[in-house]
């Protein structure tokens, strides 16, 4: 049997991903790695993925994606200041997610519809202008 100082410590994806605070519960983790949302060293792991120092994790939050450095392990959640140590975000990831949250930011709102029952005749008129903008630029 070999002994366990020989051997990095290892830690479960899903464990890892929770105490690094990326999702609120294991079970959120582990759909998030079921949906191929978050991927290892460019892989589609399983939840049980056991991780090292220094692996590459690619992680999806809605429209944004980090890409970080795994420099610490841990198996129980702590304060967030203590998760932001276990992780290293590349600044590539950084630069395109600042880019991505500028684009979001300027981009005109959506046609919010709200629950009114049919829309008027003004709001089929803004509809009206809207795909004539989005036809004419494309």
């Amino acid at each position: 049997m070999p002994s366990t100082e020989s051997t990095p410590p290892k830690v479960r994806l899903d464990k890892w991903l929770w105490a690094a605070r990326f999702f609120k519960t294991r079970s959120l983790a582990a759909e998030a790695i079921a949906g191929g949302k978050v991927l290892v060293g460019g892989e589609r792991p399983k939840p049980a993925k056991l991780l090292q120092t220094g692996d590459e994790v690619r992680v999806r939050l809605g429209p944004y994606e980090h890409t970080v450095l795994v420099r610490a392990l841990s198996e129980r959640r702590g304060p967030a200041s203590i998760a932001a140590t276990l992780y290293e975000e590349t600044s590539a990831s950084l630069a395109a997610r600042a880019k991505l949250a500028e684009q979001l930011r300027m981009a005109p709102a959506a046609f919010v519809y709200e629950e009114k029952g049919r829309p008027t005749k003004r709001d089929r008129r803004e509809l009206d202008r809207l795909r004539d903008e989005r036809r004419d630029r494309g």
